[in-house]
């Protein structure tokens, strides 16, 4: 009777323990989208800094010709 007891709190805690692990990994998830989001912004923002900067760029040369 003991030993099932005993055998009764050792599968909770296992069970309790993938439980973490696997809640772990959902969280570990959307946080990889996120700083993939975050990225993804990051390098449109950085293409659009590159495009103004051609133009000034263009503008600057332009006003050197003349």
């Amino acid at each position: 009777m003991a030993a099932d007891q005993l055998l009764t709190v050792i599968l909770a805690i296992i069970i309790g323990t993938l439980a973490a692990i696997v809640y772990s990994l959902r969280v570990l998830v959307l946080m990889e989208r996120r700083v993939a989001r975050i990225d993804k912004h990051i390098e449109m923002l950085a293409e659009s800094i590159v495009v103004e900067e051609r133009k000034i760029e263009s503008i600057v040369k332009k006003k050197k010709r003349k």
